[in-house]
């Protein structure tokens, strides 16, 4: 069957398609459904109060629990909507400058910490030399620039670990 329904990425989350420069999302798009949310909890606490009122057998209890449960997830979606002000470019830089040594090849990837989801950039560097003699990671927080963990040490692949080599 060649008709088959395929889940795909919408266009803005794509990057595989895209030539030019790649704008990562901004994570504030989180508040959307979370008012959406919300409003769906006060239609809820609205149909409980006129068909409660109506001794309705279409209506009861459940409809304030679905209220309760949709206010949580829009608070928590609203709150965890943070704006990001540092995009990866920045981030790599700001990485660059933290580690210490000259940066060959690094890759940037955002995640989220804490409670409310706090996008953070992850970034893993290598230094220039071939095979690069040293390593870092690094986590910059995407919504103020600053750096919240790094740790840099020597590449374990640019050491020989072949024991029978040394020993020779």
């Amino acid at each position: 069957m060649t008709d088959d329904i395929r889940d795909q990425l919408p266009e803005d989350l794509n990057a595989v398609d895209h030539i030019a420069a790649y704008d990562f999302p901004d994570n504030s798009r989180r508040r959307i459904p979370g008012y959406i949310y919300l409003l769906a909890a006060v239609g809820c606490v609205g149909v409980w109060a006129v068909g409660n009122s109506n001794d309705s057998v279409l209506v009861n209890n459940g409809f304030i629990v679905a209220a309760v449960l949709l206010t949580v997830m829009g608070i928590i979606s609203v709150t965890s909507g943070w704006r990001m002000s540092v995009n990866e470019s920045e981030a790599l830089v700001l990485a660059t400058k933290e580690v210490g040594f000259p940066v060959g090849h690094a890759s940037a990837q955002q995640v989220w910490r804490g409670l409310r989801s706090r996008p953070t950039w992850r970034i893993f560097a290598y230094s220039t030399e071939e095979p690069p003699v040293h390593r870092g990671l690094i986590l910059v927080d995407a919504v103020d620039g600053r750096i919240v963990e790094c740790l840099v040490e020597d590449n374990p692949e640019s050491v020989n670990p072949d024991p029978a080599s040394a020993e020779g």
